[in-house]
């Protein structure tokens, strides 16, 4: 019988609606399938039932390698990557998997239309905290993600205020800067930096004395983890785990405490990392929701047989767009946008 290979709560109950239907998951995204023996489980309403209130990826994840990279150790011990997307393709077929759903982000999207370029019947679930594919007003995970950072910008506000404080909160962002933006704005921070936009610390430095009468008062700075001062690079490195092609960020809370202090401020200044607590917790009815939504429309598209494409939002319908268009363009928070201008007009200095 066909089966479509998921991660997504609502696309086995849709799928159940269909007496013809099997839906299986890979654990760990493609790797089930290429491992040896593979991980391959069975996705039925009964070892679904409640997953829709845990945060993460029940079935597992990953950001390392995949069927276009798989990492390959040397005998020297080095490593280097093969593609062996012609044998996950006759894998698929082998288990008689007539269609692949992959739930993800930019990256995994890329992968869905290089795939789909080799004939495979995929469709695509924009999944991502980043919020970093064009083609949707939002991917699922984003609001949860900024409701942690929101809660964690009301709570420094609290010990800021009683020990005259300047927190620096570091939020997740490499290249964009929406849940820096969107927390900074519904916690009421009085500075936002974010990748887009390059900060002028003289600008910042205006801002938080503002905030301060004599040696009394706070400032909270919301701060993106990839962004970066006017003619200054981001703070990265590269990263030594096998099959991680992305640079490492973080540090950048730590580094605008540095260029504050060597400017002459004398506030007290202490930084909070948030860190991975952004991609975990319960999510939220907004997130369950689209999440929902996509997850119908993705098994609907596989009845209709409408692959190459992936789901998405706008407001107020949930549609389906062409790979290529979904992922031709990274989705930048527009310094000119009505969100930004809203922040500037509470008053949030932007760092320009």
């Amino acid at each position: 019988m066909p089966r479509p290979e998921c991660r997504n709560t609502a696309i086995v109950l849709r799928a159940q609606q269909e007496r013809n239907w099997e839906v299986v998951g890979s654990i760990n995204a493609f790797d089930g399938i290429l491992n040896e023996p593979n991980e391959i489980v069975i996705l039925d309403e009964e070892n679904v039932a409640g997953i829709h209130i845990r945060g993460g990826t029940i079935i597992g994840t990953t950001n390392k390698g995949g069927p276009f990279a798989w990492p390959i150790k040397n005998n020297d011990g080095t490593w280097d990557a093969a593609d062996r997307s012609d044998e996950m393709l006759r894998r698929l077929q082998y288990l008689g998997v007539d269609a692949v759903i992959n739930i993800g982000g930019d990256g995994s999207q890329q992968i869905s239309q290089k795939l789909y370029e080799k004939g495979c019947n995929i469709i695509g679930v924009p999944k991502t905290i980043d919020n970093d594919l064009s083609a949707t007003d939002f991917t699922f995970g984003f609001q949860t993600a900024v409701q942690e950072a929101t809660t964690a910008v009301d709570k420094l506000m609290t010990t800021a205020a009683s020990h005259n404080r300047v927190f620096v909160l570091e939020v997740m962002g490499r290249y964009a800067g929406w849940i820096g933006l969107h927390s900074a704005v519904a916690g009421g921070a009085d500075v936002c930096l974010i990748p887009e936009i390059p900060y002028d610390l003289n600008k910042v430095i205006d801002k938080i004395y503002s905030r301060f009468d004599r040696d009394r008062g706070y400032a909270i700075i919301v701060i993106a983890e990839g962004a970066k001062p006017i003619d200054g690079d981001t703070e990265q490195h590269d990263s030594n785990e096998v099959g991680y092609k992305n640079k490492r960020m973080g540090g950048v809370a730590s580094k605008l405490i540095a260029e504050l202090k060597e400017a002459g401020l004398e506030m007290d200044m202490r930084e909070t990392v948030l860190g991975h607590l952004q991609r975990g917790g319960t999510p939220l009815a907004y997130d369950r929701n689209l999440a929902t939504q996509f997850g119908v429309e993705a098994f609907e598209m596989v009845l209709r047989e409408d692959y190459g494409k992936m789901v998405t939002y706008r407001h107020p319908n949930i549609t389906p767009v062409p790979f290529a268009e979904a992922i031709s363009q990274y989705n930048f928070v527009n310094p000119k946008s009505d969100l930004v201008k809203s922040a500037r007009g509470v008053g949030i200095c932007m760092g320009d």
